[in-house]
């Protein structure tokens, strides 16, 4: 069995600790590959030298909408000079983590489509697909992806409805499902999990967010927060393979290929080693 975390940040302060030691114990349980999104200019060099630091894992580069507000134009024109950069790169696979965040309330709207919609521009110039973050906002997000037209992608920790994730799908976008299936309460989500074709999932951790109700029960302190790890992915991968009724081998694989599929750049890579 062999699982790709199709979403996870490894760059982030809550790994400086014990990273490698996460990500030993993740492809001893049979991780084989990670994608590693960028969320702002500043995480572009750290997320570029992850993947290259580990056998099979590919980086894409983006700007996410919760970090806009310390942001002005420019950081837009840093991303296309950093991707232009990044084109020869066999590690480098596509613009994100980009999109809308219409659930964390003060957040700019206007500043937020102005920027997901250039930088959606940018995957069009350069023909790269896309990971999308999705919050409440998936009418918004595909209303312009069918004005600008780009080469797929994931749309990670999806949520919508089902008509939505058909909408996507018809777009090129395979749906991101991870620690929030695993909860009994999330239902549409589990809903999801089970009705979708297979050729439309692909499995994330987005450690160190989203953790599995198993990290959350009983050890969760009034105010903070579980850390999700990517070890974690093998069990989250059983959970919605037991929701869908097939063999944690066979959701494996065909998860593997369809990050594959929305990701030409892994494909290679994984073709290679």
């Amino acid at each position: 069995m062999q699982l790709i975390d199709s979403h996870i940040h490894l760059d982030a302060s809550e790994f400086d600790a014990d990273r490698w030691q996460l990500i030993a114990a993740a492809q001893a349980a049979g991780v084989r590959g990670f994608v590693i999104p960028a969320v702002t200019p500043k995480s572009f060099a750290a997320v570029r030298d992850l993947a290259h630091s580990l056998p099979e894992a590919v980086y894409c580069l983006g700007i996410h909408p919760l970090y806009l507000d310390e942001l002005e134009q420019k950081a837009l024109q840093l991303l296309e000079q950093a991707v232009e950069s990044a084109l020869p790169d066999p590690r480098f696979a596509g613009i994100g983590e980009i999109g809308l965040d219409f659930f964390v309330p003060g957040l700019d709207v206007v500043k937020q489509e102005k920027f997901y919609v250039e930088q959606l521009k940018i995957a069009h110039r350069y023909q790269l697909p896309v990971i999308l973050h999705v919050r409440r906002s998936q009418d918004i997000l595909l209303k312009w992806l069918r004005r600008i037209k780009v080469s797929g992608g994931i749309a990670h920790a999806f949520n919508g409805s089902n008509q939505q994730a058909q909408e996507f799908l018809k777009l090129g976008f395979k749906l991101g499902f991870g620690g929030a299936a695993t909860y009994s309460g999330s239902k549409r989500i589990r809903a999801l999990a089970v009705s979708l074709p297979e050729e439309a999932l692909v499995l994330e951790t987005d450690s160190p967010d989203i953790p599995p109700q198993w990290l959350d029960d009983g050890q969760q302190q009034p105010g903070s927060r579980s850390r999700n790890t990517p070890d974690q992915l093998p069990k989250i991968a059983a959970h919605i393979a037991l929701l869908r009724s097939v063999s944690l081998e066979v959701l494996a694989q065909q998860c593997t290929a369809n990050t594959c599929q929305a990701l030409p750049a892994l494909k290679r890579l994984l073709q290679l080693n």
